[in-house]
Formats: C-alpha cells, structure tokens, sequence
C-alpha cells in the first residue's frame, strides 16, 4: 500500500534541517510515535490546525490541485468523529502520495491517498468518489490496525482485512496500544524507513509551522462545526493489544475547553441528559468542576450497563471518561482502562447506568 517509489528524496528534501536531510532521523525518534487511538492523553498538538496543514502542504507542492485545498479539514473532522491521530494520518498521507503530486501508480482522481489496494507494478488500487470519502477510507484502515471495528467500511480492502481476521495475530503480540511506528512496520514490511519518514514529516511541521499565526483560522471553524456528536449508544471497540484484557473502545470527546468553544456554532453544542439515577453506594465523594473549565468528558465502553468514571490530567486537561463496565468485571475493566489510557488516573464514581454517569460528568466538566 505504498506510493513511494522514487518519491522519498523530494519528500524529505523539503523544509527539513540538515539532519533530517541526510536521513538521519533517529529508530528511537520513529519507535516513539503516538499511538493510533484518539485519547485523553493522545492529542495532536494544539498548533495542530488545518490552516497551517494546508500551508505546509503547500510549501511541499505549490502546484497543488485545488480539489485538495481542504483536504486537512477532511482529515481532522473524520479523525474525530473515529477517534484516530488525524494528524499523524495526515502525515502519512504526505509519505504516500509525495505531497499530493501522485508520482506512483495511484492518480490524483482516485481519491485514494494511502495506496489502498496499490500493490505495485501499476496496480493504481481502489477509487473513492470524492476526496472527503478517501480521506475517511485511509482513516478507517489505521482503525483496523488499531483494532478498532469498522461497521461500514468505505474501502473494500479494509473489509476484506477486516473480515479476513489478518491483523488480528500481529495486533495480539504487541500486547501495547498500536503506535504509528508499529503501523509502519506492518502497512509496509519491506520498506524499513517508513515509520522513520513519517516522523520526519510530523517533525518538518512542528518545526516549520507551530510559531506561525494560523493563516486560515476559518478551517478550524469548519472542521470543528462539521464534526458529528458521539453517539452515547455507539459500541465500537479497539485492541489494548493483550490478549487476555478486554477490547477498549474508540474514544468520543462530548465537550471541548472554551477555547475551542468559540470556534463552534452555538447549534453544536450537544444536548444535555437530564435524566437520573441513582449513584452507586460506592461512589466518591463530590468533587467540584474545574474552575477554569479545562475539562473534557469522554466515553468509552466495555459493552456493560453499569458504569464509572475516570478522571486523569494529561498537558494541563482534566478528563472525566465513562466507562462502560460489565457486572463483576468492573475493576479490571477500570485498571485496563487507566493502565493503557490513563496513566495516573483513578476511579471517582460508580454508576448503575451510563445516563446517570453522563449527568455527574457533564456537572464536574460543565460546558460552558
């Protein structure tokens, strides 16, 4: 699934320092890349717009096709609404396509910008309809990787992987959150700088882009406006990679910190649940809201009907996460959780049912 052939000098030619030039971007760099999932504490960085996206972009291909000029709006709205780095899937698809100058085998009509089903020797792969629908097909494939089910695949090669279980081993000896580096050691075996590539894509932009104001601060407006609401009910789950802890979900953020609040129409904001219920004889006692309100309220789920809630800090954040739990599983559920998402966290509340969970959490984490 690589386009790279004869693409990679020019890609790490641009906009890089010396160093990363001459290909000495380090394993260690690569091997340190974040995890595929979305979760409180794996955030893109919050330079991270699509306006200085897309003028990195252009800074790589002046000559970029004008069907693409909003491309990071695509990648960081589905990123969101399925829970994936947006980001990092935005720098892979900087490594795959050369910047969007297509120079493998894949065209710029196909909308296809992870190489998905490109297998080389002119195999140009599959055809998405529209650039947003390739953009959310690349990102549903690094769901899989990241073990997370994928109900209505847009890439036919993504549900045959999916069907065909082939992921399913190499994910279980990880026995660690998917990473991108692990990613690219399997999307592309036989290219052993690949992850190493897309790292120095990631680092050519933070380096180049994040002390610049936002050239098109409007982008972020769209991206964050169109990204749908999570849905309470949604029970889709990704690998912690151990074969013997239970599956974790995607992650939905239900509210963001007010400075990203202001970027969102006012009709976005997603409806409060004012039902209740009864908290668990165990709970915690009451703890007050942030009064900064640099809070977020997450889900997750284990596919169980009781409920908890997990409060971690990560880059100065308070996250509250309901966690979906099965009865008499509650407390491995919980140390799974914090272990592989919420290092230092720890448990605050318990619920009889997600409703009630959602209002504690929604008073801890107002949102406005």
């Amino acid at each position: 699934m690589s386009l790279r052939a004869g693409a990679t000098a020019v890609t790490l030619s641009a906009g890089l320092s010396t160093a990363i030039a001459f290909g000495m971007v380090t394993a260690a760099a690569a091997g340190s890349m974040p995890g595929v999932q979305l979760t409180p504490s794996n955030q893109p960085r919050q330079c991270t717009t699509p306006g200085r996206l897309m003028a990195f972009l252009r800074d790589r291909n002046p000559r970029l096709q004008s069907k693409f000029d909003k491309i990071a709006v695509d990648y960081m709205r589905h990123g969101r609404d399925l829970g994936i780095r947006w980001d990092y899937a935005f720098f892979q698809m900087v490594v795959e396509t050369n910047s969007l100058k297509f120079t493998g085998d894949v065209r710029p009509s196909q909308n296809n910008f992870a190489g998905l089903g490109a297998t080389g020797g002119g195999v140009r792969g599959e055809h998405f309809s529209s650039v947003s629908d390739g953009v959310r097909a690349h990102q549903q494939h690094l769901m899989i990787y990241a073990g997370i089910r994928v109900d209505d695949p847009v890439a036919d090669r993504t549900r045959k992987v999916q069907s065909w279980g082939i992921l399913d081993k190499w994910r279980r000896r990880l026995r660690h959150p998917v990473t991108f580096a692990d990613v690219g050691k399997q999307w592309a075996p036989v290219d052993r700088g690949y992850a190493r590539d897309i790292q120095a894509i990631a680092d050519a932009f933070y380096s180049s882009q994040c002390a610049r104001p936002d050239p098109d601060p409007g982008l972020l407006t769209e991206a964050t406006g169109r990204t749908r609401q999570a849905s309470f009910d949604r029970d889709t789950r990704a690998g912690l990679g151990a074969s013997n802890v239970p599956v974790m979900p995607r992650y939905k953020t239900l509210n963001r910190p007010r400075d990203e609040q202001q970027n969102r129409p006012a009709t976005s904001a997603p409806p409060r649940n004012d039902r209740t219920a009864a908290v668990s004889k165990f709970a915690a006692p009451a703890i007050k809201p942030p009064a900064t309100g640099k809070c977020r309220v997450w889900t997750a789920s284990y596919g169980g009907q009781q409920a908890t809630i997990i409060r971690s800090e990560a880059d100065g954040t308070i996250n509250y996460t309901v966690l979906d739990v099965n009865k008499g599983r509650e407390d491995a559920e919980a140390k799974a959780y914090i272990a592989a998402y919420a290092q230092g966290g720890r448990r605050i509340e318990n619920f009889a049912t997600k409703s009630a969970a959602m209002d504690r959490a929604f008073k801890l984490c107002p949102e406005g």
